[in-house]
């Protein structure tokens, strides 16, 4: 009995001690290079996490603190290198690839909403597909110091792991099979990534300007 104990607990103790380091580095990594979708990886963490309730009742909640944290460290790795790159005489590769992601339209947009509602915007910018770096962008040309930036950084991890995660526990609760779940909660979020970019596109060719 004890035998068939151990044979139960050491697999899921195993998976869960390499998935919940992988997540956060994972996050982070997407943090620094906004190239790997971190919200699908949350969502998919959440799902997992969802059935596993009955033999780990916090694993929701780990997911959550994972996530949030790997956020929120991610983020302020690359507005830290961003404001040296902003202090450095030659810029830094780090700062380029920051205005490379921040289109001028969506910059000037940022700056405006920084200027009407402080670090507020920053909360909405990480909910905000494609809106988290011209924010950041909005921040270092605006000179915003490191802690008053992290002030407004943290409430927006938080809620951009809490919204993540829900879609995965939305896409989990309705299927019984984990992968089920991880298939819809990953379209969800390629959907909810890719709709601004359409809708935009689907303007420009609706406006007799074209612009």
């Amino acid at each position: 009995m004890i035998h068939t104990a151990v044979a139960q607990v050491t697999p899921d103790s195993t998976q869960q001690a390499v998935a919940y380091p992988s997540l956060f580095l994972l996050v982070v990594v997407g943090a620094l290079v906004p190239v790997v979708p971190t919200g699908a990886l949350v969502s998919s963490a959440a799902v997992v996490a969802l059935h596993r309730t009955d033999t780990s009742p916090f694993a929701l909640l780990i997911v959550f603190g994972v996530a949030s944290l790997a956020a929120f460290s991610g983020d302020m790795g690359l507005y830290w290198l961003g404001r040296r790159g902003m202090g450095s005489r030659n810029g830094s590769r780090w700062l380029a690839a920051i205005r490379d992601r921040a289109p001028e339209e969506r910059l000037r947009q940022a700056q405006d909403k920084l200027d009407d509602h402080g670090v507020l915007v920053l909360v909405l910018s990480r909910l905000v597909p494609a809106g988290r770096i011209p924010v950041m962008l909005a921040c270092l040309l605006a000179q915003m110091p490191v802690r008053r930036f992290a002030r407004g950084n943290l409430p927006a991890c938080l809620a951009w792991a809490v919204t993540y995660q829900l879609i995965g526990i939305l896409g989990g609760a309705l299927f019984p099979e984990p992968w089920q779940g991880v298939a819809l909660a990953v379209g969800l979020t390629v959907v909810i990534s890719a709709a601004p970019t359409l809708w935009r596109h689907l303007w420009r060719r609706k406006s007799p300007s074209g612009v």
